[in-house]
Protein backbone atom coordinates (compact mmCIF):
# COMPACT_ATOMS: atom_id res chain seq x y z
CA UNK A 1 0.00 0.00 0.00
CA UNK A 2 1.28 3.16 -0.70
CA UNK A 3 0.47 6.54 0.86
CA UNK A 4 -0.76 10.03 -0.06
CA UNK A 5 1.57 11.99 2.16
CA UNK A 6 2.39 15.90 2.51
CA UNK A 7 5.74 16.33 2.49
CA UNK A 8 7.42 19.94 4.42
CA UNK A 9 11.55 20.63 4.11
CA UNK A 10 12.80 22.63 7.04
CA UNK A 11 16.30 23.45 4.40
CA UNK A 12 17.96 22.63 1.66
CA UNK A 13 19.44 18.63 0.88
CA UNK A 14 17.58 17.50 4.65
CA UNK A 15 19.85 15.02 6.65
CA UNK A 16 17.04 13.73 9.08
CA UNK A 17 13.59 12.88 9.16
CA UNK A 18 10.26 13.03 10.59
CA UNK A 19 7.23 10.62 9.67
CA UNK A 20 4.43 11.95 11.67
CA UNK A 21 0.70 9.48 11.85
CA UNK A 22 -2.37 11.28 12.68
CA UNK A 23 -5.46 10.37 14.76
CA UNK A 24 -8.11 8.23 14.06
CA UNK A 25 -10.56 10.12 11.84
CA UNK A 26 -7.90 13.11 10.80
CA UNK A 27 -5.67 13.50 7.97
CA UNK A 28 -1.72 14.61 7.29
CA UNK A 29 -3.04 18.15 7.66
CA UNK A 30 -3.72 17.74 11.42
CA UNK A 31 0.17 17.97 12.25
CA UNK A 32 1.02 20.20 9.81
CA UNK A 33 1.39 23.37 11.73
CA UNK A 34 3.92 21.49 14.17
CA UNK A 35 6.89 21.97 11.48
CA UNK A 36 6.71 26.01 12.35
CA UNK A 37 5.71 25.58 15.90
CA UNK A 38 8.90 23.26 16.70
CA UNK A 39 11.36 26.35 15.45
CA UNK A 40 13.67 24.05 14.88
CA UNK A 41 17.66 25.90 14.38
CA UNK A 42 18.14 27.25 11.13
CA UNK A 43 21.13 24.63 10.45
CA UNK A 44 18.78 21.55 11.33
CA UNK A 45 17.37 20.45 7.47
CA UNK A 46 14.63 18.30 8.31
CA UNK A 47 11.89 16.32 6.35
CA UNK A 48 8.51 15.80 8.02
CA UNK A 49 6.13 13.30 5.99
CA UNK A 50 2.77 13.59 7.26
CA UNK A 51 1.21 10.35 5.42
CA UNK A 52 -2.96 10.30 5.42
CA UNK A 53 -4.46 7.11 6.99
CA UNK A 54 -6.76 4.93 4.05
CA UNK A 55 -10.42 5.14 4.65
CA UNK A 56 -12.03 2.04 6.12
CA UNK A 57 -14.99 1.42 8.13
CA UNK A 58 -14.04 1.15 11.70
CA UNK A 59 -16.19 -0.98 13.91
CA UNK A 60 -16.22 1.01 17.21
CA UNK A 61 -17.47 4.13 15.66
CA UNK A 62 -20.27 1.40 14.29
CA UNK A 63 -18.87 1.14 10.90
CA UNK A 64 -18.68 4.66 9.96
CA UNK A 65 -15.91 4.97 6.93
CA UNK A 66 -13.38 7.20 8.16
CA UNK A 67 -9.63 7.57 7.60
CA UNK A 68 -7.67 4.85 9.98
CA UNK A 69 -4.38 2.88 9.96
CA UNK A 70 -6.62 0.52 11.15
CA UNK A 71 -9.65 -1.56 12.57
CA UNK A 72 -11.20 -0.44 16.25
CA UNK A 73 -12.61 -2.53 18.21
CA UNK A 74 -12.69 -1.21 21.74
CA UNK A 75 -10.14 0.61 23.80
CA UNK A 76 -10.03 -1.72 26.68
CA UNK A 77 -6.59 -3.39 26.81
CA UNK A 78 -8.61 -6.97 26.72
CA UNK A 79 -10.61 -5.66 23.69
CA UNK A 80 -9.65 -7.42 20.04
CA UNK A 81 -6.90 -6.05 17.86
CA UNK A 82 -6.86 -5.36 14.12
CA UNK A 83 -3.39 -7.54 13.89
CA UNK A 84 -3.48 -7.95 10.31
CA UNK A 85 -4.50 -4.18 9.50
CA UNK A 86 -1.56 -2.93 12.14
CA UNK A 87 0.47 -4.82 9.97
CA UNK A 88 -0.68 -3.51 7.01
CA UNK A 89 -0.29 0.06 8.09
CA UNK A 90 3.13 -1.32 9.54
CA UNK A 91 4.41 -2.57 5.87
CA UNK A 92 3.15 1.10 4.11
CA UNK A 93 5.27 2.83 6.99
CA UNK A 94 8.26 1.02 6.02
CA UNK A 95 7.82 1.61 2.56
CA UNK A 96 8.18 5.33 3.56
CA UNK A 97 11.45 4.49 5.75
CA UNK A 98 12.60 2.92 2.52
CA UNK A 99 11.98 5.88 0.57
CA UNK A 100 13.96 8.17 3.05
CA UNK A 101 16.92 5.67 2.53
CA UNK A 102 16.87 5.55 -0.90
CA UNK A 103 16.54 10.08 -1.00
CA UNK A 104 19.76 9.86 0.84
CA UNK A 105 18.11 9.89 4.64
CA UNK A 106 19.54 6.99 6.57
CA UNK A 107 16.43 5.05 9.22
CA UNK A 108 18.85 6.44 12.03
CA UNK A 109 18.29 9.49 11.11
CA UNK A 110 14.31 9.08 10.77
CA UNK A 111 11.92 9.62 13.51
CA UNK A 112 8.61 8.04 13.49
CA UNK A 113 6.03 10.18 15.06
CA UNK A 114 2.28 9.50 16.26
CA UNK A 115 -0.59 10.81 17.78
CA UNK A 116 -3.37 8.24 19.34
CA UNK A 117 -3.95 5.34 16.93
CA UNK A 118 -1.30 7.01 14.93
CA UNK A 119 1.23 6.85 18.07
CA UNK A 120 0.06 3.06 18.38
CA UNK A 121 0.74 2.28 15.46
CA UNK A 122 4.23 4.47 14.94
CA UNK A 123 5.26 2.19 18.11
CA UNK A 124 4.44 -1.18 16.72
CA UNK A 125 6.19 -0.32 13.69
CA UNK A 126 9.29 1.04 15.51
CA UNK A 127 9.33 -1.76 17.38
CA UNK A 128 9.00 -4.45 15.14
CA UNK A 129 11.17 -2.66 12.59
CA UNK A 130 14.15 -4.26 10.88
CA UNK A 131 15.55 -1.14 11.45
CA UNK A 132 17.29 1.15 14.67
CA UNK A 133 15.08 4.81 13.66
CA UNK A 134 16.63 7.24 15.27
CA UNK A 135 13.62 7.29 18.14
CA UNK A 136 10.04 7.11 18.35
CA UNK A 137 7.65 9.88 20.02
CA UNK A 138 4.03 8.47 20.90
CA UNK A 139 1.66 10.86 21.66
CA UNK A 140 -1.15 10.14 23.82
CA UNK A 141 -1.43 6.50 22.65
CA UNK A 142 -1.31 3.00 23.88
CA UNK A 143 0.65 0.02 22.74
CA UNK A 144 -1.12 -2.40 20.13
CA UNK A 145 -0.68 -6.31 20.74
CA UNK A 146 0.98 -5.77 24.04
CA UNK A 147 1.02 -9.28 25.26
CA UNK A 148 2.72 -9.56 22.19
CA UNK A 149 5.78 -7.43 22.67
CA UNK A 150 8.26 -9.95 23.47
CA UNK A 151 7.96 -11.70 20.25
CA UNK A 152 7.55 -8.74 17.93
CA UNK A 153 9.77 -6.36 19.41
CA UNK A 154 12.48 -9.31 19.82
CA UNK A 155 15.10 -7.95 17.87
CA UNK A 156 14.58 -4.38 18.42
CA UNK A 157 17.55 -2.18 19.76
CA UNK A 158 16.75 -0.90 23.34
CA UNK A 159 18.89 2.13 23.10
CA UNK A 160 16.55 3.46 20.86
CA UNK A 161 14.72 6.48 22.66
CA UNK A 162 11.25 6.47 23.01
CA UNK A 163 9.28 9.27 24.47
CA UNK A 164 5.66 8.82 25.90
CA UNK A 165 3.84 12.10 25.93
CA UNK A 166 0.28 12.22 27.73
CA UNK A 167 -2.64 14.75 28.87
CA UNK A 168 -3.37 13.41 32.69
CA UNK A 169 -6.92 14.67 31.81
CA UNK A 170 -7.08 12.60 29.06
CA UNK A 171 -10.99 10.47 28.90
CA UNK A 172 -10.15 9.01 25.80
CA UNK A 173 -7.05 6.98 26.45
CA UNK A 174 -6.50 7.65 30.52
CA UNK A 175 -2.64 8.35 31.51
CA UNK A 176 -2.65 5.10 33.40
CA UNK A 177 -2.17 3.37 30.32
CA UNK A 178 0.89 5.56 29.49
CA UNK A 179 1.97 4.48 32.62
CA UNK A 180 1.38 0.54 32.20
CA UNK A 181 3.04 1.13 28.99
CA UNK A 182 6.28 2.95 29.97
CA UNK A 183 6.61 -0.06 32.67
CA UNK A 184 6.07 -2.65 30.41
CA UNK A 185 8.64 -1.57 27.96
CA UNK A 186 10.84 -0.81 30.48
CA UNK A 187 10.97 -4.39 31.93
CA UNK A 188 11.67 -5.17 28.27
CA UNK A 189 14.78 -3.19 28.59
CA UNK A 190 14.15 0.17 26.22
CA UNK A 191 15.03 3.08 26.68
CA UNK A 192 11.50 4.97 27.44
CA UNK A 193 10.70 7.72 29.55
CA UNK A 194 7.08 9.71 29.64
CA UNK A 195 6.21 13.19 29.99
CA UNK A 196 2.52 14.41 31.53
CA UNK A 197 0.55 17.34 30.74
CA UNK A 198 -2.26 19.42 32.24
CA UNK A 199 -4.87 18.76 29.19
CA UNK A 200 -6.72 16.15 27.83
CA UNK A 201 -6.86 14.19 24.63
CA UNK A 202 -4.85 16.58 22.76
CA UNK A 203 -0.84 18.24 22.48
CA UNK A 204 -0.61 21.11 25.15
CA UNK A 205 1.78 23.86 24.16
CA UNK A 206 4.41 23.33 26.27
CA UNK A 207 4.29 19.59 25.36
CA UNK A 208 5.48 21.45 21.61
CA UNK A 209 9.36 22.65 23.38
CA UNK A 210 9.91 19.17 25.39
CA UNK A 211 9.24 17.66 21.95
CA UNK A 212 11.72 19.91 19.92
CA UNK A 213 14.39 19.62 22.19
CA UNK A 214 13.81 15.37 22.17
CA UNK A 215 14.09 15.50 18.42
CA UNK A 216 17.14 17.73 18.68
CA UNK A 217 18.77 14.86 20.95
CA UNK A 218 17.73 11.75 19.03
CA UNK A 219 19.92 13.31 15.74
CA UNK A 220 22.75 14.33 17.51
Amino acid sequence: MSLKAITVDTGADPDRAVIWLHGLGASGHDFEPVVGQLALPSDVHARFIFPHAPVQAVTLNSGTMMPAWYDLYGLDKDSPEDAEGLKHSKSAISLLIGQLEESGIPPGRVVLAGFSQGGALGLYTGLSCEHRLAGILALSCYLPLWRELPAYAANADRTMPILLAHGNRDEIIPVDVAGNMRNLLKQEGFTVSLRTYACEHTVAPEEIEDIRNWLLQCWQ
